[in-house]
């Protein structure tokens, strides 16, 4: 996979699984070419922060983009403070299928993984 900002290729602070980046490339081939995934933290859900997935089709200057498997995977420059470290990945096990993100800021969570605290 490679990284890259607009002014540089540099060493990778979040990482994409394999099994995100397929996950990601099957979900984005049933949207318009050129989509792409962006990965954020926002404020809100039980435990402080959460993170949001949308489909974006313009990425921002500041974005670093993960690449590979066919996905393009966004995080804008404010929430890669918050997931610098991080792994996001893709589960698919008894307790179904989703995105986590092992996020090594994340000082406590809630039970359904998508809220944290730093």
């Amino acid at each position: 996979m490679t990284v890259s900002t607009d002014d540089s290729t540099r060493i990778q602070p979040v990482t994409l699984s394999v099994k995100a980046a397929r996950r990601v490339a099957k979900i984005l081939s049933g949207e318009a070419p050129g989509a792409m995934l962006r990965v954020s933290v926002e404020g809100g859900g039980c435990s402080g922060l959460q993170y949001k997935y949308d489909i974006v089709s313009e990425r921002e200057a500041d974005d670093l983009v993960l690449e590979g498997e066919g996905a393009t995977v966004l995080v804008d420059s404010v929430s890669l403070q918050y997931m610098d470290g991080a792994e996001i990945d893709f589960v698919d096990d008894l307790m179904g299928q989703s995105f986590q993100i092992r996020n090594p800021n994340a000082v406590s969570g809630c039970g359904c993984g998508t809220s944290f605290t730093i």
